[in-house]
């Protein structure tokens, strides 16, 4: 497993070392992924639990779609797994496969990106209406690394279980 993240600066402004460390974890998440198949894609971490990282993929599509589309963007658009708007849809990866997964995730990666560059500042604010209130881009950057940083933690447990790998 080639261990191909970008390596975040040790010094930088503060956009940059947001984009930098969101991009880490997302090269995290599909490095995590790396060299398996679809059915050790979909395996599951324990029962009750339906928890696998194709179903993390999934997942990670519907929170960079939600965050950057519909609150920064204000989009209108549904979830990629659910018209009811149930985010735990994209945890039922029973059937899923990694290309499916794989290209809606990195559709909204992308897309993400270009939200993100294209806002004059950190300051932008969407409204979250899960909450009722406005955050910043800067809220939605810093929320989505702590997001990723922790099912990256998942995704270390599952890709042992899986094969034995281990490592950040």
């Amino acid at each position: 497993m080639a261990d191909e993240r970008p390596d975040p600066p040790r010094v930088g402004g503060e956009r940059e070392m947001l984009r930098a460390f969101l991009d880490y974890h997302r090269a995290t998440l599909a490095w995590k992924c790396d060299g398996l198949s679809d059915e050790q894609l979909r395996r599951r971490s324990m029962p009750p639990s339906t928890l696998s990282l194709l179903g993390l993929v999934r997942h990670m599509a519907e929170v960079e779609r939600t965050w950057f589309r519909r609150v920064i963007d204000g989009e209108d658009v549904p979830l990629v797994w659910s018209a009811e708007g149930d985010f735990q849809m994209a945890y039922e990866a029973g059937t899923a496969t990694r290309s499916e997964a794989f290209d809606a995730w990195q559709a909204e990666v992308e897309r993400s990106r270009r939200i993100e560059r294209s806002a004059q500042s950190l300051d932008v604010t969407g409204y979250q209406a899960r909450w009722g209130e406005d955050v910043s881009l800067r809220f939605v950057m810093l929320h989505l690394i702590h997001e990723y940083a922790r099912h990256n933690g998942h995704a270390d447990f599952l890709r042992e279980g899986v094969d034995g790998t281990v490592g950040a």
